[in-house]
C-alpha cells in the first residue's frame, strides 16, 4: 500500500522528490503518513478534499483484499 500511495502522490505534485510516506503498522490497522512540499499540499487535498478522499478510497479498496484497515493522513 505504501508503494501505491507513493506512486499516486508523485504523479499529482510539482515536486515529486519531496514526497515521503511513513508506514506505522498495527495489529489490524496501518497508518500511512503522507508528507509533501508545502506548495503541493493543496494539490494533494484538492477542492473540498476531493483528491485526498479519492486517494483514501483507492487505498482502502486495495487493502480490503488483505482484510486490513488503512488510514491515510496528510502531514505538513
Amino acid at each position: 500500500m505504501k508503494a501505491l500511495l507513493l506512486a499516486i502522490a508523485k504523479q499529482m505534485v510539482d515536486f515529486p522528490e519531496n514526497v515521503k510516506v511513513k508506514e506505522i503498522d498495527g495489529a489490524s490497522t496501518t497508518v500511512l503518513e503522507l508528507s509533501v512540499a508545502k506548495q503541493d499540499l493543496g494539490k494533494i487535498i484538492g477542492k473540498k478534499g476531493k483528491n485526498i478522499t479519492a486517494i483514501r478510497t483507492l487505498i482502502n479498496a486495495s487493502a480490503a483484499k488483505k482484510k486490513k484497515r488503512i488510514i491515510v493522513e496528510v502531514v505538513e
